[in-house]
């Protein structure tokens, strides 16, 4: 009941467009198994005409044919039936390829629609989700675990309905011409095939929970591995990464190759089984009272249908096998699609906040989800528009999520912040995002030119490639980037290694200033930057159109020079608020 819950909410996922796909799919299942009967039926007359034509001739059920084309002799029916029976087979083997081809192009696109609303509904998901979730966990869920949803469940299970229809129609044919035989025989080899899935299901679904635990853990050890290259080549510990991948990668493809035995094997032993079966069928129509020459085309038909039927079967018990151990991997999957998004998120953002005097804290506190402490408490201040702000504290003094706060990306937990008496809610974050510009100490950088870095987030079309000019300039990386061969067009690598550190931070600056904020913050920004540098490019924000507000949160002090005053916080609470002179004099 619980498997038959995750495919009702998977339904739920699926479009209408999708679902109406599915349904004329069905309809070709449908007209597959009739194209199926109507060829396993012609191998009877086929047979018979080429064995015992006389005995065709006389069939009184095909005599208005035999009138129709005025055929007298036994021995002309061998060309019609022939065409006949060859026209059936290729019509459904077109039928089967049809099916097979909009099997695997509507499972393409279904897995297509879930993976990109599985990354959309990622993507919108509120900071705090962002912060408290494991990104391996994500990644695995989008690259992994969608695929095996595409697989191991969407797959099979359509095959599993075309092979029912099929097999029921080859079946209905069987049971036409020797319904004891049929019922005997391949009733059978579908009772074999359920209890071997009876006996392998437990072994399948444990090795599915190993396969989606070690899929995600792999991914985890990837990241943090290549993450952290440079610590872990001056620690010199590489064998335990290396050591943790190669137990988890054994875990997972053992579990996988455990599987795909226990899905392949039964085939093998079936077949021996079912050649045999028929080797006693064959023996048992050659009984004197039955004769050789009318078990020839019943005994043919036997052959082709065991060699059509057998492998539907295998198909019945291997796309069953494979849904039971793909269980653990949907259910994650949902987990990550069934995600609540703000009905704020992805909307077109209102017109942005109108900030024309201040900034306010008004008794602002936040406490973090399954904490029972303040991250901060009791945070009062104002800043004036267009002043410059300095925020002091030691580590896990609150400045981080002081700064989250004050974006929108944390909603106060007591207290608001309001932007010229207007609360801060989730419903106009966005209206006041647009007005700000972030300079986080760790820049992401694309592994794309510098032009379109600056310009984050744009298409290459978009770029405006002046503002791009200005706002290097303003960073003071204007000067090194002309130097290049490429200028603006160079490559700076993966995480922008091709670059200094300081070179890659006043790209991530120039990054703030291409945007022309009402409010930038500097979060530790430019501790990479020797001090005249720094100097310079703090001058350098005057030269921003709008008299930009100006937050600025560092261990280094002399970069609060010019700051109208600065806040320490301690322990998540205001400690003090100096000027600069006083914040020197007791430091």
């Amino acid at each position: 009941m619980k498997n038959l819950h995750l495919i009702k909410i998977l339904w739920q996922h699926i479009s209408p467009r999708r679902r109406l796909q599915l349904l004329l799919l069905v309809i070709l299942m449908i007209f597959a198994s009739f194209s199926e009967m109507i060829s396993i039926g012609s191998v009877v007359p086929f047979l018979g005409v080429l064995v015992n034509p006389e005995q065709i001739f006389n069939n009184k059920t095909i005599q208005p044919l035999i009138e129709l084309y005025e055929i007298t002799q036994p021995e002309q029916l061998i060309l019609p039936v022939t065409i006949f029976f060859v026209a059936a087979i290729l019509c459904s083997g077109l039928t089967r390829f049809l099916l097979l081809w909009a099997q695997m192009e509507l499972s393409s696109l279904i897995g297509g629609d879930i993976g990109n609303e599985l990354y959309r509904k990622v993507l919108y998901q509120s900071y705090l989700i962002h912060i408290s979730r494991n990104s391996s966990e994500v990644i695995a869920g989008i690259m992994t675990k969608t695929k095996i949803v595409i697989h191991s469940i969407l797959i099979p299970t359509i095959t599993i309905s075309s092979s029912i229809l099929i097999l029921c129609s080859i079946i209905i044919s069987l049971i036409y011409i020797n319904s004891l035989a049929t019922l005997l025989i391949f009733g059978g080899f579908g009772f074999l095939y359920y209890l071997i899935n009876l006996v392998v299901r437990k072994k399948i679904q444990e090795n599915g929970k190993i396969i989606s635990e070690k899929s995600t853990k792999i991914i985890k050890i990837l990241q943090e591995g290549l993450g952290g290259i440079r610590d872990i080549i001056i620690n010199g510990n590489q064998s335990y990464f290396y050591e943790m991948y190669r137990e988890t990668d054994f875990k997972l493809r053992r579990s996988q190759a455990s599987t795909q035995i226990i899905i392949g094997a039964p085939r093998i032993i079936l077949e021996v089984i079912g050649i045999s079966l028929i080797a006693l069928f064959a023996y048992y129509m050659t009984i004197p009272n039955v004769g050789i020459s009318s078990a020839i085309p019943t005994l043919g038909l036997f052959a082709v249908a065991a060699q059509r039927i057998l492998p539907i079967l295998q198909q019945l018990y291997q796309g069953i096998s494979t849904i039971n151990g793909a269980w653990p991997s949907l259910a994650e999957v949902l987990q990550l699609l069934d995600l609540p998004i703000s009905r704020y998120s992805g909307l077109s953002p209102l017109p942005p906040i109108i900030f024309e005097k201040e900034i306010k804290f008004n008794n602002v506190g936040f406490k973090y989800p399954g904490s029972d402490s303040w991250a901060i408490r009791n945070i009062n201040f104002s800043i004036d528009k267009g002043a410059k702000v300095g925020i002091i504290g030691a580590s896990g003094s609150g400045k981080s999520t002081l700064i989250d706060v004050l974006m929108g990306l944390l909603m106060p937990t007591e207290g608001a912040v309001e932007i010229d008496g207007l609360p801060l809610r989730e419903d106009n974050a966005r209206s006041w995002q647009v007005l700000l510009s972030h300079v986080p100490q760790s820049i992401f950088y694309a592994d794309a030119t510098i032009a379109e870095n600056i310009a984050f987030g744009l298409h290459k079309n978009e770029i405006d490639l002046e503002r791009v000019h200005k706002a290097a300039f303003k960073a003071r990386i204007s000067d090194v980037i002309e130097k290049l061969s490429q200028k603006y067009n160079t490559e700076i690598g993966e995480r922008g290694f091709r670059l200094s550190g300081g070179q890659r931070q006043r790209i991530g600056i120039a990054r703030a200033f291409y945007i022309n904020a009402s409010v930038i913050i500097f979060d530790e920004a430019t501790s990479a930057l020797d001090e005249a540098t720094e100097a310079s490019v703090m001058q350098s924000i005057d030269l921003v159109t709008g008299n930009p507000t100006v937050i600025i949160v560092t261990h280094r002090l002399k970069a609060l020079k010019d700051c109208n005053f600065i806040i320490e916080l301690d322990g998540g609470k205001i400690k003090n608020i100096y000027t600069y002179n006083d914040l020197m004099e007791n430091f």
